[in-house]
Formats: structure tokens, sequence, C-alpha cells
């Protein structure tokens, strides 16, 4: 049976994630189809809760969800609890859905593993302060960098990130 993934957004057409998890499943031999589905600013929840009731087995949450994902899950990894922005959903089998957030593992891992960067004692330059920002502030700070930069077209948003993580 084809496992069914998605990744969940308003806009997502310009999304690479169905041709790259796609990739990702033939390398790996899983049978598997993942879309892209645009989600009604106001129906997040519900068309996420149709996906499930249709045999979805899990998604990636994209603009501007990741706040609201954090709200709909029923249960929390740890780092989606600190970033408090969920971009991983995983359907349990008992139906109940876990959020992750993969946004700082992914970014920390790929600029010091794959481009062999180093991040301690550099100055830092975080652009935006939406749920991708949410994700990556933790993991960018505990690589200790002399200085870490926010920047956002909004200083009320900006300024609550800086909250949430003081």
């Amino acid at each position: 049976m084809t496992d069914r993934y998605a990744v969940f957004g308003h806009p997502i057409a310009h999304s690479k994630s169905p041709q790259i998890h796609t990739a990702f499943a033939r390398q790996t031999g899983q049978d598997m189809a993942y879309e892209a589905i645009l989600a009604p600013l106001d129906g997040f929840a519900e068309c996420v809760a149709q996906f499930v009731a249709a045999g979805g087995r899990g998604a990636n949450v994209t603009v501007p969800f990741k706040e609201e994902a954090f709200k709909v899950v029923d249960h929390l990894e740890d780092r989606a609890l600190e970033a408090g922005a969920v971009n991983t959903l995983i359907v349990l089998a008992n139906g109940k859905i876990l959020g992750d957030n993969t946004d700082g593992a992914g970014l920390i891992n790929d600029l010091q593993r794959n481009l062999g960067y180093t991040l301690t004692g550099k100055r830092i330059l975080l652009l935006g302060a939406g749920g991708a920002a949410r994700g990556v502030m933790m993991p960018l700070l505990r690589t200790q960098p002399t200085l870490l930069v926010l920047a956002n077209r909004t200083i009320e948003k900006a300024e609550a990130l800086v909250m949430h993580f003081s």
C-alpha cells in the first residue's frame, strides 16, 4: 500500500518538497506519494484533519502555518515545544498527531556537516521572526556564536521572538 505524505502551505505552488521527497523515496525503495496541499488561511486544522482521515501518514508544514500547527497537534517533541512552532506532522498508529520541528537541526547539520562551516564564535544574522526563525533560534544559540542579530520587518514580532527565547 502506498504511504501518503504532503506539505501544507499557503502559497504552496513554489514548493520543491514533492520532488525532493519523491526522489528520497525512490532512493530508499519506499512506496509513497507526496503532494503539495494549498491549505486555506482560515482552514489549516480542518485540512490536516481531512488528510489524516484519508490515510495521510505525515506531513511537512510551511508558511504561514508553523505556529498554528503547534496548536493543533496532540503531542509535541521537545524541539517543537522549545520553538513554539511545528514543521513536521507524524501520524501515530493511534491516529494522534505528533509535532516536531526539524528546521534548526537541518540548518545546523547542513552548515556544519555538509559545508564544514563552524558557527562557534561567529556573528550570525537571522532574517525574519516567523515559524522557521522559531525553529532555528535555539539551535543557532547552542553553537555559541559571538553575536546573533535578529532582523524583521515588524519590531513587535521580533521582540516577541526574543522574549520567547529569553
